[in-house]
């Protein structure tokens, strides 16, 4: 018996009336954003507070990242081709990874215009500002709700940054009611600071689990042990080899192993045994499921540096 390659499609979660849904959140979240950033500057200058000018660069970065999530994510749901036989999803990957990084680089900026004022305090309109700190939350806050159930690593970049907006916010909030009592104006540029350090961690973080996606990295919630422990308890298989998992777009996951099986296993059990494997794994979120079956006395075509 020569070797079979089989190849299971399990059902794709980017579905057609998802990928509607998706984009439509995205398209939501920008104007939301975009108009949110164009006020927050004018109030910026208006109440003359760093932390919200530094918010509106921060979101202004934000608004270009998510216009440009917004496109590649709409565009990661076209179909596969012959130029990406995967399909397009790892384009909303490309939208995190950017995303991210104009955050660090917005971030830097923040900080090197905040840090004057610990030394130079300035007063600040704390009226104005608990007016545009309530808005912010609510406009923001809007945002989140619309993106929560997304599960593309592009999505969960763009909510991880709006629910640091609506903290953000909720902060400036909290100085301005204490500006009202205590003129102490050195806790705005102190705030801005502190919500710019703590977007950068989180930025951080965030950049590293994409890079290592885009490296194809197994994702960090599957272990391959315990996949190939799964693989060799199914009837007739001997043992697995050459058990690879990495993701598409942080979401969708894609699982290649070979599997050898008792010599004498007839058509109809290798049918059973890819099934089985199906059931297995139904909880991976695997878009491809690829089975090599080989017989036991049969050598892997694949050399060991492949494993």
């Amino acid at each position: 018996m020569s070797n079979n390659h089989n190849h299971i499609h399990q059902s794709s979660s980017l579905s057609s009336g998802s990928n509607v849904s998706s984009t439509k959140n995205f398209r939501t979240v920008f104007i939301l954003n975009f108009a949110f950033t164009l006020f927050e500057i004018a109030g910026g200058i208006f109440t003359n507070s760093i932390a919200i000018i530094s918010d509106a660069l921060h979101d202004l970065g934000d608004s270009i990242s998510i216009g440009l999530a917004w496109f590649l994510e709409k565009y990661s749901h076209k179909k596969r081709d012959n130029k990406y036989t995967y399909g397009y999803g790892r384009f909303s990957l490309l939208g995190a990874l950017i995303n991210a990084v104009v955050l660090v680089v917005g971030s830097t900026f923040v900080l090197a215009n905040a840090i004057p004022r610990i030394i130079h305090p300035q007063e600040t309109n704390a009226k104005g500002m608990i007016i545009f700190a309530v808005v912010g939350v609510l406009v923001n806050g809007a945002a989140v709700i619309k993106l929560k159930n997304e599960d593309s690593m592009n999505a969960k970049v763009l909510m991880l940054h709006l629910l640091e907006d609506v903290l953000g916010w909720i902060a400036i909030l909290a100085v301005a009611i204490t500006l009202l009592f205590y003129p102490m104006y050195i806790l705005d540029a102190i705030l801005s600071i502190v919500i710019t350090f703590y977007i950068l961690f989180n930025v951080i973080m965030n950049l590293r689990k994409t890079i290592s996606l885009f490296l194809q990295a197994t994702p960090e919630h599957i272990n391959i042990e315990d996949i190939d422990r799964k693989l060799i308890s199914i009837d007739k298989v001997i043992s697995s080899h050459h058990t690879h998992v990495w993701s598409l777009d942080g979401a969708n996951h894609i699982l290649t192993t070979h599997l050898i099986v008792n010599k004498s296993t007839t058509r109809d059990e290798i049918v059973k045994i890819k099934l089985k494997c199906k059931q297995l794994f139904e909880d991976l979120k695997l878009t491809h499921l690829t089975i090599e079956i080989e017989l036991e006395d049969e050598t892997c075509l694949m050399t060991d540096n492949h494993h």
